[in-house]
């Protein structure tokens, strides 16, 4: 394995630094080094995410239109029934997903959310699917509750560096996010973790960033880089967009940062032209989001994914199926849990 190849935990700045100053297309050369030793580099893993409760949310992020602090629009929406849910989970699959990512506009999921949400995930599983998931802060027993009904994945995205962190948000501290990807890992999921830039942090904010990922005991296995959607009636709908070469070094600086995790290039993809997705690709981006729309916001329409894979000769990173009589017993055993209309309950925050 080259020595650019090594995974390390033990980053400094001066170093990460190095790397953003690297001449572009050094930088690339780099990334696309380090991605080639760990990945296909013609192969993007292929997620689909669904909010399956939506808005109200205490925190006050920002950047979301989900938080009940800034009038936005967004229509609030209760809990989805399980049905609903794994109906979405076996359209993606369809689609060509071989994740299925499930966010919920939750500070922390309450005791009586959790036996929806577990059995969204067994219904996931059984689909043959991936299964990940963003419900907020988790307690231990939570995250082994989770983990323990075969959850894969759980988002709990860092956001930004400690240093500029309290400028977004002062609902949950850094620290709080921290213990949750501990419990995460804990209970023996994997860890998806990532942030958002263009948010009006510096570039030193966007090292910090990348730095605490990179330097966690273990990386996370899913990395999503988050362009910001700037959204009327959130305090930072007028801040200044971040430069398109500056968000295509970030994804090569984390690609050569932690070599075998999967870096998503997650939302803002529709202001990114396909020369620009094309970029973060070979800059070691493999993995997105596939689909008409995010948790609230647009994402590139699925003709136009498949399109632009076609223009690059990329294919969807492939997971092994189960049968169809297996898909089959999922859909019919969620069916058979929601004859109980009481599964389908208020759980606005």
């Amino acid at each position: 394995m080259q020595a650019d190849s090594a995974i390390r935990h033990d980053w400094t700045v001066d170093e990460v630094l190095a790397l953003f100053q690297l001449p572009f297309n050094d930088l690339l050369f780099r990334a696309q080094s380090v991605h080639r030793a760990f990945f296909d580099p013609n192969a993007v893993q292929v997620s689909t995410l669904l909010s399956i409760k939506t808005g109200a949310c205490p925190e006050d992020c920002k950047y979301c239109p989900q938080s009940a602090h800034y009038n936005t629009g967004l229509e609030v929406e209760r809990l989805m029934k399980v049905r609903e849910v794994l109906e979405e989970a076996e359209a993606a699959k369809a689609k060509g997903a071989s994740r299925f990512c499930m966010g919920a506009a939750w500070k922390q999921p309450r005791a009586k959310d959790m036996p929806y949400v577990i059995e969204m995930i067994k219904g996931v599983k059984a689909l043959g699917l991936e299964a990940c998931m963003t419900l907020g802060t988790l307690q231990p027993e939570q995250a082994q509750d989770l983990a323990d009904a075969g959850l894969d994945y759980y988002n709990h995205n860092l956001d930004t560096s400690p240093e500029f962190y309290d400028s977004i948000i002062t609902t949950r501290s850094y620290q709080e996010r921290l213990d949750t990807l501990q419990h995460v890992r804990d209970a023996g999921m994997k860890v998806c973790c990532g942030g958002i830039l263009g948010m009006g942090e510096s570039q030193r904010d966007r090292i910090g960033l990348l730095m605490m990922l990179a330097n966690l005991s273990d990386h996370p296995e899913s990395v999503p880089i988050n362009m910001l959607v700037r959204v009327e009636g959130t305090p930072l709908a007028d801040v200044d967009e971040l430069e398109a070469f500056e968000f295509v070094r970030t994804i090569a600086v984390a690609r050569i940062l932690m070599p075998a995790s999967h870096v998503r290039l997650s939302a803002g993809r529709t202001e990114m032209n396909e020369q620009m997705q094309a970029l973060c690709f070979l800059a070691g981006a493999n993995s997105i989001f596939y689909g008409e729309k995010l948790l609230t916001t647009e994402n590139p329409q699925a003709d136009a994914d498949r399109a632009l894979f076609a223009k690059l000769g990329i294919h969807p990173e492939v997971r092994e199926d189960l049968s169809d009589s297996s898909r089959e017993q999922a859909i019919l055993h969620a069916l058979s849990e929601q004859q109980d209309q009481q599964r389908f309950y208020d759980a606005s925050c």
